[in-house]
């Protein structure tokens, strides 16, 4: 019983939380832009968060999206990767972009972990 309530903590927050109050059924929305329209709306209203209504609103995407996790269509999460996009833009923010030098270090810690994989196997 103790793991069922662990593994079920996401929904706990979820239902009960009350940092922001969603519209019924947002992330079921057709487009992105009405994703985050409503996300947008949501924490503009609220008076609850403890951050800026962008962080409360991207924070709640990010969330239903870890939530769902692989279970996610690769059509939804489309989605909700441009209500992220439509979220940076109503919110005037930036996409934060890799700079070249943090590429190249990347790469090279995926290339490291790649050949220690293969010496151990």
């Amino acid at each position: 019983m103790a793991t069922a309530r662990k593994k079920r903590w996401s929904q706990r927050v979820t239902n009960t939380s009350d940092a922001l109050t969603l519209e019924e059924g947002v992330f079921t929305r057709a487009s992105s832009r009405g994703i985050a329209l409503s996300l947008k709306r949501s924490a503009d209203r609220s008076h609850k968060r403890k951050s800026s209504p962008y962080r409360s609103a991207m924070s709640m995407l990010t969330f239903y999206e870890n939530r769902a996790g692989k279970t996610l269509p690769a059509a939804s999460k489309r989605k909700l990767e441009g209500a992220k996009e439509e979220l940076r833009k109503l919110y005037g923010k930036s996409a934060k972009k890799k700079t070249a030098s943090k590429r190249k270090s990347a790469h090279k810690k995926t290339t490291q972990r790649r050949t220690s994989k293969k010496a151990r196997a």
